[in-house]
C-alpha cells in the first residue's frame, strides 16, 4: 500500500480508469458494446484532464493504433482536438509519437491531422469579456506563440519522415485554411511566416506556397489602390497635426530637449492609416527578409541559392504579377532578388525583352513587359550605365526593325490596338532616357551625345507610326524637352499637330453625358512608381532612384538649347574644370517652366502625370 505523498507523486496505472486495456474497449465497440467507449469519450473531452492522464491515453492509443480504423474517425477527431501545445513538454513530445504513429499505421488520418497542425498557424482565439460583452480576439502571447509554432514544425516534420505524399496533401489545406485578407494583421503575419517556414524543410512544396503568398498579397495590393492609401496618410497626417495644435493651446509649457525628441520619434509611426496598406506592409515585410535568408548564408550571398529562388519567384511572376494590372508593391521582391547581383538584374531584363519581343505571346503581356523595362532600367540604381545602353540597344534597334516593316503598307498608321507592343516600347525607351540621360552623357560629353545620336530617335519620332501621340503625355513632354536641349529631335511640331487631333470622347452616364480626353491609350502603367508603404519601404528605399525636381538654375538651364562644341572647347572646358558633372538623375516637367516647377504632391518621387499644352 503506497503512503499519501508516493500516491500523488507516483504515476497513474496504464490502464484505463473504469478496467481493461483501450484495445478491449474498441474491440467490445464494434461488437456493439459502446458504455465503455462512451466513458472513453467523456474523459478525453474533460477539460479538467490532467496532463499525466493525457500522457497515460496517448500511451495506450500509441500502442493499439491498429486498432484505430476508419471506424473510429469520430474518437481520433476528438484526440486531434486536445490541447495538447498548451500542455506540459512530456504531453508535447508523447503526442508527437502518436501522431507519427498514427499516420504510419492509418494514413486514412493523413488529411485531418494535416489540418490539425495548420489550424495551429494562426494565434489561438480567446473569448475576452468586456462591460458584459463578449469578444472574440487573438491571443498573441509572443513567447507562447513562437513556441507553438516550433513544435506544429516539428509534427508536421515528424509526418513527413513517416508519409513521403505529405506535401501533396497538405498543400490544399494550407490554401483552404489562409485567413481571408480583412483578419488581422497579426494573424495574416504568423500565417504567412509559417507558410515560408515549410519552403525550408519541404523545399518541393516552395513553388507553390510561393504562388499562395504572392496570389493573397495581390488581393491586398489591388484592394488598395495609390490614391487611396496617399488620401489615408494625408488625413491621418492633418489629423494628428489637429490634435497636436489643440494639446499644445491646453498645456502651453515649456519642455526640455529630450522631451521634444520622443515626441518627434513617437509621431513619426511606421504604421499606415489605411488598413489594408497595413496588412500589405506587414506581409511583404516578411516576404523581403524571407527572400534575404534564403539567398544569403553567414552574411554572404549563396549564387545557388539565389538562382535556385529566382527561378521559383519568376515563375511566380510570369504567372501572378504580368497578367495583373497596376499592382502597385508585390512586383518589388523581384526587384528585392534583382538587388543581389547584377547577373539576376542581366537575366530578369533578359526574360523580360523576351516577353516583348515574342510576337506568340498575348498583346497585353508584351505591352506590360515592355512597362516593366523601361520601369526597371529608370528606378533600379543597382543598374550600371552599360547595362542600361545595351537595353537601350536592344529596344532602339527592335523598333527601327519594326519601322522597316511596318512604315509602308496599309498597317502604316497610328493604331494602338495595331502596334502596342511598339508603343510599349517606345515609351519604355522614353522613360529610361529621361532618368538615364545625364548618366549616358556624363564623363564624356561628345561620346554620349554620338551615342543617343546613333539611336536615331529622329526616325521614330517621325515615323508613320506617330509614338508621340500614344504615349503618355507626361513622359512625351520630358523626352521633348531633353531631345530639344542635345538637339537629337525636335518633337514639339509633332505634339502641336497631335494636340489638334485629338478627338473629344462623349462619355454617357446616370449623371449627363462629359466630354473626356484620353491621355493614356496604352492603359499604361509603371510598375515601380515610388514605394510608399512605411516598413518595407526601408527595404527598397537604398537600392531605388527616385525622381528629383530640378532648381530654377536647372529649369532656365533646360531652357536653353545646346550648344555643338569643338574638341577645343571641350579641352577648355577641361582644363578649367567644367566637364559636366552627374549629381543625380533629374527631370523637369516641360510645359511648366514658369509655374509649378514641383510635381503633385500625389506624385512625389515620380514624373508628373499633368498635361500641359506647352507652345514654342
Amino acid at each position: 500500500m503506497l503512503g499519501g505523498d508516493e500516491f500523488i507523486s507516483s504515476p497513474p496505472r496504464k490502464t484505463v480508469r473504469f478496467g481493461g486495456t483501450l484495445t478491449d474497449v474498441l474491440l467490445k465497440y464494434q461488437k456493439g458494446e459502446t458504455t465503455d467507449f462512451e466513458l472513453l469519450k467523456h474523459q478525453l473531452l474533460d477539460p479538467e484532464i490532467k496532463d499525466a492522464q493525457i500522457i497515460n491515453w496517448l500511451q495506450e492509443f500509441r500502442a493499439s493504433v491498429a486498432y484505430l480504423t476508419k471506424d473510429f474517425e469520430q474518437l481520433v477527431s476528438i484526440l486531434l482536438k486536445l490541447p495538447w501545445l498548451s500542455r506540459s513538454q512530456d504531453v508535447v513530445e508523447e503526442y508527437l509519437g502518436f501522431l507519427g504513429n498514427l499516420v504510419s499505421a492509418q494514413t486514412v488520418y493523413l488529411r485531418s491531422c494535416l489540418r490539425m497542425i495548420a489550424s495551429h498557424f494562426v494565434p489561438p482565439r480567446v473569448t475576452i469579456r468586456e462591460d458584459d460583452v463578449y469578444i472574440s480576439d487573438s491571443d498573441d502571447d509572443e513567447e507562447s506563440l513562437s513556441g507553438n509554432f516550433n513544435t506544429c514544425h516539428r509534427a508536421l516534420q515528424t509526418i513527413a519522415k513517416y508519409v513521403p505524399s505529405t506535401p501533396q496533401f497538405l498543400m490544399p489545406i494550407l490554401v483552404e485554411n489562409f485567413p481571408f485578407i480583412n483578419k488581422s494583421e497579426r494573424t495574416l503575419e504568423c500565417y504567412v511566416h509559417n507558410l515560408l517556414r515549410i519552403t525550408v524543410y519541404l523545399p518541393t512544396l516552395r513553388l507553390e506556397i510561393l504562388e499562395l503568398i504572392v496570389e493573397r498579397l495581390l488581393k491586398i495590393d489591388v484592394s488598395a489602390p495609390r490614391q487611396d492609401i496617399e488620401d489615408a496618410e494625408e488625413t491621418a497626417k492633418n489629423s494628428d497635426i489637429k490634435e497636436k495644435t489643440t494639446e499644445e493651446g491646453l498645456f502651453d509649457m515649456e519642455e526640455d530637449e529630450e522631451t521634444k525628441e520622443n515626441k518627434d520619434t513617437f509621431s513619426r509611426s511606421d504604421v499606415m492609416a489605411h488598413p489594408l496598406a497595413e496588412r500589405l506592409d506587414i506581409l511583404m515585410n516578411i516576404l523581403f527578409s524571407y527572400i534575404k535568408d534564403i539567398c544569403h548564408v553567414d552574411g554572404k550571398l549563396d549564387v545557388n541559392n539565389t538562382k535556385d529562388l529566382y527561378r521559383d519567384l519568376v515563375t511566380v511572376f510570369d504567372k501572378l504579377i504580368l497578367p495583373t494590372h497596376a499592382s502597385c508593391h508585390v512586383q518589388y521582391f523581384m526587384f528585392h532578388i534583382c538587388s543581389f547581383k547584377l547577373g539576376f538584374a542581366e537575366a530578369f531584363l533578359d526574360h523580360l525583352w523576351k516577353k516583348l519581343q515574342n510576337p506568340n505571346n498575348p498583346v497585353v503581356i508584351r505591352q506590360t513587359a515592355g512597362s516593366y523595362i523601361g520601369s526597371f532600367l529608370a528606378r533600379a540604381n543597382f543598374i550600371p550605365i552599360v547595362t542600361v545602353k545595351a537595353c537601350m540597344d536592344l529596344l532602339v534597334n527592335w523598333l527601327h526593325v519594326y519601322i522597316d516593316n511596318q512604315d509602308v503598307g496599309t498597317k502604316a498608321y497610328c493604331d494602338v490596338v495595331l502596334h502596342g507592343p511598339f508603343y510599349s516600347t517606345c515609351q519604355a525607351v522614353f522613360y529610361a532616357l529621361i532618368f538615364r540621360h545625364k548618366q549616358l552623357l556624363d564623363g564624356n560629353l561628345r561620346k554620349g551625345l554620338a551615342y543617343l545620336q546613333n539611336l536615331n530617335f529622329e526616325r521614330i519620332v517621325m515615323c508613320q507610326l506617330n509614338p508621340l501621340k500614344i504615349c503618355l503625355p507626361s513622359i512625351v513632354n520630358l523626352f521633348a524637352a531633353i531631345t530639344r536641349k542635345y538637339q537629337l529631335v525636335f518633337c514639339y511640331t509633332i505634339i502641336e499637330r497631335n494636340n489638334r487631333q485629338f478627338l473629344p470622347v462623349i462619355r454617357s452616364s446616370s449623371g449627363g453625358d462629359s466630354v473626356q480626353t484620353c491621355t493614356n491609350p496604352l492603359d499604361s502603367f509603371f510598375p515601380f512608381d515610388p514605394y510608399i508603404l512605411k516598413r518595407s519601404k526601408k527595404t527598397i528605399d537604398p537600392i531605388y532612384q527616385i525622381w528629383e525636381e530640378l532648381s530654377t538654375d536647372d529649369l532656365q538651364e533646360l531652357k536653353k538649347p545646346f550648344k555643338k562644341r569643338t574638341t577645343e572647347d571641350e579641352d577648355d572646358d577641361f582644363l578649367k574644370g567644367e566637364i559636366p558633372q552627374n549629381d543625380g538623375l533629374v527631370g523637369i516637367t516641360p510645359n511648366s517652366y514658369d509655374s509649378n516647377i514641383l510635381s503633385p504632391a500625389s506624385s512625389v518621387g515620380s514624373p508628373p502625370e499633368t498635361y500641359v499644352q506647352r507652345h514654342l
